[in-house]
């Protein structure tokens, strides 16, 4: 991209100093009829960028001018400012922010203020409640993952009693709003939902990465076995059209439109980790779904309908009009 390559030239005059034309070409890998287009690309966008023609000439930067972009592409600084801009924003936050669109040029500047603007993040749901769960140790964590510090992790385990333990923190990742640290145990690669985490001393040990680690990857191994525990089930049903947004709600990506079907209905195929667990989430919507398969399914829809109705006995009946 144009915008990447100009960033780049930018970079480059700053580290050299004067450059000419057939440098930055072989640099960047472009002619030198690019490059010169590029360089003058720059002097037009409001960078102090200026030639100077004969021997010893070249391009430079006015005044010996510095532009720290931290190798930051026109698509990344976007992509930051987007990021940021959905979160709640620290003091230390939003003060490094000033200072990176200062030191953008001009025409990344108005790019990068318009991303800024245009996310927003709410932690509460429409009942309220606050879903905020990174819990207080998140600066700690994040502090031990750069720092490449072991630490003394205290941490509550749902359902069992909160203990402590030394890990290596290795990363953190994001699973849909929710932060989890992933690090080296005793017992191999763990994941802890930072919302249960209850302390972080770091122990001043270096981490032991394996060897060839990946975050990305480490991530894809922990959280497979889950998603395949999801999806290990099909349920067929039929439902009202009416209904598919709440559908959509319940099951997002594990839910699948097969076909429409005769008035305002259509035939569905659901996902979810076993029929009965299925059949549960389904039991919601009423007559609006009607379960068709497999069995197991309509049998756990009966045992749920009569234990309702034994616990609140049947609908009244309609009342009778002359």
């Amino acid at each position: 991209m144009k915008a990447d390559r100009l960033v780049a030239t930018l970079l480059f005059l700053q580290t050299r100093g004067r450059v000419t034309a057939a440098e930055v070409a072989a640099e960047l890998e472009v002619s030198e009829r690019t490059a010169r287009r590029d360089l003058a690309a720059l002097a037009t966008a409001g960078v102090p960028v200026y030639s100077q023609r004969g021997r010893g000439g070249g391009w430079a930067l006015v005044g010996g001018a510095r532009t720290d972009l931290t190798g930051l592409t026109a698509g990344e600084i976007r992509a930051l400012f987007l990021v940021t801009g959905r979160s709640p924003a620290t003091p230390e936050l939003r003060a490094a922010l000033r200072k990176l669109v200062r030191a953008l040029p001009a025409t990344f500047r108005s790019d990068a203020e318009a991303a800024a603007r245009a996310g927003v993040s709410d932690s509460t749901d429409w009942s309220g409640s606050d879903h905020a769960t990174d819990g207080p140790h998140l600066d700690g964590l994040q502090r031990a993952v750069l720092a490449g510090t072991q630490i003394r992790l205290g941490y509550a385990h749902p359902g069992r009693a909160a203990g402590e333990r030394t890990v290596h923190p290795f990363g953190l990742a994001d699973k849909a709003g929710v932060r989890y640290l992933v690090a080296g145990t005793e017992r191999g690669l763990r994941t802890f939902r930072l919302s249960r985490v209850l302390s972080v001393v770091p122990t001043g040990e270096p981490v032991v990465r394996p060897e060839g680690f990946d975050l990305a990857e480490a991530w894809r191994a922990l959280t497979a076995p889950m998603q395949q525990r999801m999806v290990t089930a099909t349920v067929r049903a039929r439902a009202e059209r009416s209904a598919e947004m709440v559908l959509q709600t319940l099951f997002g990506g594990r839910l699948r439109i097969v076909c429409e079907l005769a008035d305002g209905w259509m035939e569905i195929a659901v996902d979810g980790p076993s029929p009965e667990v299925l059949a549960a989430q389904l039991a919601g919507l009423g007559a609006r779904v009607e379960i068709l398969a497999p069995p197991e399914a309509r049998r756990r829809l009966a045992v749920l309908a009569a234990e309702l109705a034994a616990t609140y006995g049947p609908p009244p009946e309609a009342p009778d009009h002359p």
